[in-house]
């Protein structure tokens, strides 16, 4: 068994004000897709975007939050916030679901590149392949907040977690790290360039299908290790919900695949 570290969930007080670390990774995170996307927008000379980029990142950060918080609402806890529904904004007490916000960055993505006559495709690509990184630094943060951890174990690196009671349990949170933060950002941007390619066979929108799916893949393994959301357990005691909806991504990101690839064959038929 590994002792789990304890680290203040909160870096530094300044007066009344706390930063926590929690909210310092999704900082690190916001800062590191700024300047990848960027980066791409300059070496793929995507200048449509350019012109609407900052006002593109504002659309998207909001947009992960109220579809954060809304997915964890209606999937996770809607019988509570129906009867309180005056908590449903309050972000700062926890409660975020990742799938509501891809749901929120979707959304907000089409509607603001239609309204300013921008490939969608190309502005997801490029977005996506970023994503990974927030993801494994809210991870992180998790571990170090000592929540979403795992279910019981007895493999030689489980840890007690103050708030899990004196069970060892897997550090699940550190498995996401390594998959749905490390792995999968590994395998988008080392294929980032292929839809720019002439006569690739990744057509604009299949790195956005691939994230959909290995993401799917990846948090549907990690749901066998981590401990279900008490409010909700397991559903007919075989799936969690968080199983249930990337069972659904990793679905949507096979029919996009599909999709794009035949879209793509058509337009070069002609």
């Amino acid at each position: 068994m590994l002792t789990y570290p304890q680290i203040d969930p909160v870096l530094l007080h300044l007066g009344p004000l706390k930063i926590r670390w929690y909210g310092l990774m999704y900082v690190i995170g916001f800062m590191a897709s700024y300047f990848l996307v960027r980066k791409q927008i300059r070496d793929f000379k995507f200048d449509p975007l350019a012109v609407h980029f900052e006002n593109l990142n504002i659309v998207l950060i909001i947009s992960i939050i109220i579809g954060g918080r809304l997915g964890y609402v209606i999937f996770y806890n809607l019988p509570y916030y129906l009867e309180h529904p005056l908590e449903i904004p309050a972000t700062w007490s926890g409660g975020m679901s990742f799938h509501g916000a891809a749901i929120g960055l979707i959304a907000a993505g089409i509607i603001f590149c239609r309204l300013k006559k921008i490939s969608f495709w190309k502005t997801a690509d490029i977005y996506v392949v970023t994503i990974p990184i927030g993801l494994g630094l809210g991870r992180v943060g998790n571990f170090i907040n000592g929540e979403l951890f795992g279910r019981a174990t007895e493999l030689p690196w489980g840890m007690i977690f103050p708030g899990g009671g004196p069970v060892v349990r897997h550090p699940s949170q550190l498995y996401e790290v390594i998959l749905e933060g490390i792995i999968l950002f590994a395998l988008l941007w080392s294929n980032r360039k292929k839809p720019w390619q002439t006569g690739s066979a990744w057509p604009h929108g299949s790195l956005l299908a691939l994230f959909l799916i290995g993401y799917g893949i990846f948090r549907f393994i990690v749901e066998f290790f981590r401990e279900p959301d008490p409010q909700i357990g397991m559903i007919y005691d075989l799936i969690s919900m968080g199983q249930l909806l990337s069972l659904i991504m990793l679905l949507a990101g096979i029919i996009l695949w599909v999709w794009r690839a035949k879209a793509s064959r058509e337009r070069n038929s002609y």
